[in-house]
């Protein structure tokens, strides 16, 4: 039972961090200091990616007709617009395939560290802070993701491969590197939602494929621990993707950035302290 309450935490904090730009997997890792679940290493990182799941597919239900081509009440034009997103989308998600598959284990022997996770968080807390100032009297040039380049997917979809790196967060890396690249704040949101279904299906499917081929399986307890664990992720991201969208309806992105300044200074005070 207490492992399912473990499970219980760590999908809250999942369904919580994903969308907002203040790195999920940073807050899992963290959270395993001190809500660590009773299993073996090769469970708990693979559970760490694999119920990021449930956070997708709440950008699934909440998007389904935007993202579904076949609706039926969408006209011809907004079947073709919806064919194109999609290939912004797969499109964007190649560079994290191409560097991502390789890289996939070194970074996560290597980089999976408080000192890491506390210095992206501070790095990326200043960046939001530095580009919404100086984006501060900008005017967007891509306020709508069907006037979204193909170029421009492809440089996000570079942007994306710097979340690798633990506490970065992907939504944060794609959202500053599309208003950069002057898409608006609401555009850039949603287009690094779109990014995060096949990325992290991706993930979690390689993921879920290296446990069983390094000869493990699932007992019961665990298959409950994962599932609820992705239920809970689910249910509470939905409810976070609705909050940022309304949020930024009339807001910017610095309140994240200072959030990342004061939890990375707190790691650095917590570990530090503890070495």
């Amino acid at each position: 039972m207490l492992e399912i309450i473990k499970a219980v935490i760590l999908g809250i904090i999942e369904g919580i961090t994903e969308f907002l730009p203040i790195s999920s997997t940073g807050h899992l890792y963290l959270a395993d200091a001190f809500v660590k679940l009773n299993e073996p290493t090769a469970f708990i990182n693979m559970f760490m990616v694999v119920i990021q799941l449930g956070a997708i597919l709440a950008v699934v239900v909440i998007y389904f007709n935007k993202l579904n081509p076949w609706a039926q009440r969408k006209t011809n034009l907004e079947r073709h617009q919806t064919w194109v997103l999609w290939a912004k989308v797969i499109i964007a998600v190649l560079p994290a395939i191409i560097v991502g598959l390789p890289l996939n284990d070194w970074m996560d022997a290597h980089l999976t560290s408080w000192q890491v996770i506390a210095g992206t968080l501070i790095v990326y807390g200043i960046l939001f802070i530095v580009i919404e100032a100086y984006n501060k009297t900008k005017r967007p040039r891509y306020a709508d993701l069907n006037q979204l380049p193909i170029t421009m997917a492809v440089l996000i979809g570079l942007c994306q491969v710097l979340a690798m790196v633990p506490g970065t967060s992907r939504s944060g890396a794609t959202i500053l590197g599309a208003i950069l690249l002057g898409t608006s704040r609401y555009a850039a949101t949603e287009f690094s939602f779109f990014l995060a279904i096949p990325t992290m299906l991706g993930a979690s499917s390689l993921k879920v494929l290296k446990y069983l081929i390094h000869g493990n399986h699932f007992t019961g307890m665990q298959l409950a621990v994962l599932t609820t664990g992705t239920v809970v992720s689910f249910l509470v991201a939905y409810l976070a993707i609705k909050f940022l969208l309304s949020y930024i309806r009339n807001n910017d992105f610095k309140v994240f950035g200072w959030y990342r300044i004061a939890l990375g200074t707190l790691v650095i005070a917590y570990f530090g302290l503890l070495n």
